[in-house]
């Protein structure tokens, strides 16, 4: 009865080890999948937020340099004269275009994807804009240009910059966003990490007791205490 008793508790601990035993397997998937989740999430914020946060920094950036440019040469003497201010704009425009390619190639969020094409577009009619103002000071007509630049001009210039802030606005959003997954994923990798060195404790303690069993089992049981002794 003694060795049935104790095989059936063997039988139930090794079942009950098995079982602690494929929970630790699926935790550690799971906290493997979580710090691929902490990875991808530090990435994004690099690559698809700090990034092209930068980049809208120096988009602005040529944005009002263009502006500062064009207005000094409308109240310059030699307004009248656009080459060297035109080659200037030209350059400025350069430069835009390539950080709004780099911007493209991040990851964006629909919201995103509509702010910078409106901002595309906002900014090409003030490009075209900006292009009507130098050929009206080419023609002498440098009045009539600073009136455009000062209203029309003005209102394309704000349009364009708030486009930019939207911008900015859903990178900040966006990038709060993954923060707070990531902090999520830690919080499930140091609960699983907690359960699995539980566990392992569990094991532990459950391997002594499957020891003593053993020994206790190889121990052979006397009925008399005569046979310690040898008989004459």
């Amino acid at each position: 009865m003694k060795w049935t008793y104790l095989i059936q508790r063997k039988l139930r601990a090794m079942c009950l080890l098995a079982g602690i035993m494929l929970v630790i397997v699926l935790g550690t998937i799971l906290s493997q999948h979580n710090v691929e989740g902490i990875g991808h999430s530090s990435a994004s914020i690099y690559n698809d937020r700090l990034i092209p946060a930068t980049t809208i920094i120096y988009i602005t950036e040529n944005l009002y340099s263009k502006r500062l440019a064009l207005e000094n040469h409308l109240f310059s003497s030699s307004a009248a004269v656009s080459d060297k201010v035109g080659n200037q704009l030209k350059s400025y425009d350069k430069s835009i275009d390539s950080l709004l390619s780099l911007f493209e190639k991040t990851y964006l969020v629909e919201e995103e994807a509509k702010s910078l094409s409106a901002f595309r577009d906002q900014n090409s009619r003030y490009v075209m804009l900006e292009a009507e103002i130098l050929s009206l000071c080419a023609a002498g007509n440098v009045e009539e240009g600073k009136r455009i630049f000062a209203q029309h001009g003005a209102l394309k210039f704000r349009e364009a910059v708030t486009s930019l802030n939207e911008l900015t606005d859903i990178q900040s959003n966006v990038g709060k966003d993954l923060m707070k997954e990531s902090k999520s994923n830690m919080a499930s990798f140091g609960v699983i990490t907690s359960l699995q060195i539980g566990l392992a404790l569990v094991i532990g303690l459950m391997i002594l007791a499957l020891f003593y069993d053993s020994k206790i089992i190889e121990k052979p049981a006397l009925k008399d205490k005569s046979q310690y002794f040898n008989l004459n």
